[in-house]
């Protein structure tokens, strides 16, 4: 049963101005292996996309309640499909709602970053 669904966009440009206004955002934001792909820096198009992906996320969950942003990882398996990990509050939240599977779909293109969430379980516990 789907128990959650979220959607989020973001502005590449704005979001390359935030980054590069503050630069600490990087490591609040997102965790070291989001920052690197194949060793060398992710460009700001797939960082957007995966902050639009926690942000869609959180949007599922219905609640930023007991989230923190490195809580929620955004990694990509050999064929480079994206998936998120849930460690710590994320997880935490999840069982309490239930969740058995989390879905998640990115892209970018035309200036914009957009993810999709749907989660799904047997139905919110709390």
């Amino acid at each position: 049963m789907i128990i959650g669904i979220g959607v989020d966009v973001v502005d590449l440009d704005r979001f390359e101005r935030v980054l590069d206004r503050t630069p600490a955002l990087r490591t609040r934001l997102f965790t070291p292996s989001e920052l690197l792909r194949d060793g060398e820096p992710r460009p700001s198009a797939s960082l957007a996309a995966r902050f639009a992906a926690k942000e869609a996320l959180i949007k599922a969950f219905g609640s930023s309640a007991g989230l923190s942003w490195q809580d929620l990882e955004v990694v990509s398996d050999d064929q480079r499909n994206p998936s998120l990990t849930l460690r710590s509050g994320a997880q935490d939240v999840a069982d309490r709602r239930g969740v058995s599977s989390v879905h998640l779909s990115l892209s970018h293109d035309g200036g914009i970053a957009t993810a999709f969430v749907v989660i799904e379980g047997a139905g919110d516990r709390v």
